[in-house]
């Protein structure tokens, strides 16, 4: 899966704009990386495509621990989208990474995210 077909899966999942879930695929991977350790935000850099992997980068530093909530309310302010489009997007984001990496990986970062984060994938699915 490239950045182009991320973005239009993302966009029809959460119902945005291709635009708007371009943005919101940014804003979600920076925070989520807020939440892995360097190291997983690394391999997970890896797999994503490549276009995609500043948005990892630049999200990383210190080890935050934050849940859902905190996370769709971060994704709402960088992006300005209302809250129920901002919870419908995260949503869509984890569910098109789920698609577009190795189980394994997946696997991996939602281990770091916690069962929260699960959920969501498993709320859309």
């Amino acid at each position: 899966m490239d950045e182009k077909e991320f973005f239009q899966a993302v966009a029809n999942r959460s119902r945005l704009s291709r635009q708007e879930a371009a943005d919101l695929t940014r804003a979600t991977l920076e925070t989520l990386a807020l939440r892995l350790s360097d190291g997983e935000a690394r391999d997970l850099a890896l797999e994503v495509p490549e276009p995609l992997r500043d948005s990892l980068n630049r999200g990383r530093g210190e080890m935050e621990i934050f849940g859902p909530k905190e996370s769709i309310r971060r994704v709402r302010e960088r992006t300005g989208l209302s809250e129920s489009e901002a919870a419908r997007g995260v949503r869509a984001v984890l569910t098109t990474l789920q698609e577009a990496i190795s189980q394994k990986e997946f696997e991996h970062a939602m281990s770091q995210l916690g069962k929260e984060y699960a959920q969501l994938v498993e709320s859309t699915s």
